[in-house]
């Protein structure tokens, strides 16, 4: 069963989707949109697809069964909408929306269409990421007692000023929280659980004409009992892989993009040294820390793999909407923290 895909919005990670689609397992890339025809047509002769003059010819074009939303993270309400209206799977590229009440609109049009909805978390799928989970699940690291995320980027001011969009609380809907660290605040939330309140400062460092964060620390106490910190910025030169730690009284596991750089437990098994000489070395990009182009896709097409393959068998996705509205309400109750000055319980 082949699926067809079409693609909305052409910017520098619709050509991952585009990518992940091609090696998909049951994917065909059928189409796009985007706002400036041109651009469409660029595109199109490039990943070898149809480029639409209009959404609504793109949406009712039957050959398209699902679409995948590669808009600024602050306009995907929108086309989200109109997809599930018109009976099309939604595939929404991160974050799902920038409030949480975009969110559930979303959440609630494809739910009222009957259509799947799924959102690009792609960090959940690599092996590494996938090891620590089990061993959280295991009990392996037996009281967990903190959880800590750390994104410390660099991005220049050429970055910020490519693009009118970027740098906006309504189209960017953050900085270096919302942009540059979800995928850490969504894997923090899918090893730790939910987290029971925060408190948090940010600021605007080192970047010049833009309205949101370059730089946020929250502290968060989770729901489990754990304490946890996360960090984010795009000021640090020249960059580091994103890092995600857990410590608890039987053991401690770091992870750095898809490496493992600590894998210790009180009670070893026979399985943990093979996983420490095997998840060393495992990331073959930057990782995004220095240059956002500098990611692979194999990631987006377990993500797209996953989708398709949920579509096919009437199954949910692993990252569904509520999955990805999750790291939303803690990003959201962060700002809303930094901006009061108070602690923020979700």
């Amino acid at each position: 069963m082949t699926i067809g895909i079409g693609i909305i919005g052409v910017g520098m990670i619709s050509n991952f989707h585009a990518k992940a689609i091609a090696d998909s397992q049951n994917g065909k890339l059928v189409g796009c949109f985007n706002r400036n025809f041109a651009r469409a047509q660029e595109f199109a002769a490039k990943h070898g697809c149809r480029a639409f003059e209009t959404l609504d010819e793109m949406l009712a074009d039957p050959e398209i069964q699902t679409v995948s939303i590669c808009t600024p993270s602050g306009a995907h309400l929108e086309p989200a909408v109109a997809a599930a209206q018109a009976g099309k799977h939604v595939m929404v590229e991160k974050p799902l929306e920038v409030t949480v009440e975009k969110c559930d609109q979303i959440i609630a049009a494809c739910k009222a269409a009957g259509v799947k909805l799924g959102v690009t978390f792609q960090s959940r799928f690599h092996e590494s990421s996938r090891l620590m989970k089990q061993a959280v699940d295991d009990g392996r690291f037996g009281k967990i007692t903190l959880g800590d995320t750390y994104v410390k980027w660099y991005r220049s001011q050429e970055y910020y000023d490519s693009g009118a969009w970027r740098g906006t609380w309504e189209l960017d809907g953050g900085g270096a929280l919302m942009n540059q660290a979800v995928h850490s605040v969504d894997l923090l939330l899918w090893l730790m659980g939910p987290v029971k309140r925060v408190s948090a400062m940010m600021g605007t460092m080192t970047h010049e004409r833009i309205e949101v964060e370059d730089t946020v620390v929250a502290n968060i106490e989770f729901e489990n009992g754990a304490f946890g910190v996360i960090e984010a910025t795009t000021t640090t030169f020249p960059g580091a892989l994103k890092r995600v730690e857990i410590g608890g009284s039987e053991g401690s596991a770091v992870l750095e993009e898809e490496d493992l750089t600590q894998w210790t437990f009180e009670k070893e098994t026979d399985e943990d040294d093979a996983i420490r000489q095997r998840m060393a070395g495992k990331t073959e990009t930057g990782g995004g820390a220095a240059d956002p182009a500098a990611i692979g896709h194999h990631g987006h097409t377990a993500v797209f793999n996953d989708f398709l393959n949920a579509i096919a068998s009437g199954d949910k996705p692993q990252i569904d909407g509520s999955e990805g509205r999750r790291s939303i309400e803690l990003i959201c109750a962060i700002y809303e923290s930094a901006r009061s000055g108070k602690t923020v319980s979700l």
